[in-house]
């Protein structure tokens, strides 16, 4: 699936539930139609798509190695995210990943749910992030 080029153009997350289910490799299992509102994805496209198909580039990589290295250890992870839609907008939300285990206490995958954000909040973190993903760059290049 192709990424959509970004656009700067916010479309503001009501704070319905908005859920969505990966395995253990981050493919996504389940979707809800709040999931498919704000991204723009339908249920048979999200489906089978990793889950970084929402990664917008504005958020940093090292963000994300965190949240894996956290919920990997099958602790509970939440830190603000800047979604990118399938029209090229862009969503921020709150995401709390909770590690799903089997009988055994195995991760058989991650079930993620979102909050609002508070606005004064996400200018601290996009400030934050653009450093990281700064920082990120120089070190690619």
């Amino acid at each position: 699936m192709t990424r959509p080029e970004p656009l700067d153009k916010e479309v503001l997350f009501d704070g319905r539930s908005l859920i969505s289910e990966t395995d253990t490799q981050g493919i996504i299992i389940f979707v809800n139609r709040k999931f498919v509102e704000m991204s723009g994805y339908t249920k048979d496209e999200a489906l089978g798509q990793p889950h970084n198909i929402l990664r917008h580039p504005d958020m940093p990589k090292t963000a994300f190695e965190q949240m894996w290295k956290t919920i990997q250890s099958g602790k509970i992870w939440e830190g603000y995210v800047k979604n990118l839609r399938k029209d090229g907008k862009f969503y921020w939300v709150i995401v709390n990943i909770v590690p799903k285990l089997d009988d055994n206490g195995t991760i058989t995958g991650y079930i993620a749910s979102r909050k609002v954000p508070k606005r004064e909040q996400i200018q601290a973190v996009e400030q934050s992030y653009a450093k990281m993903v700064s920082a990120e760059t120089k070190i690619i290049h």
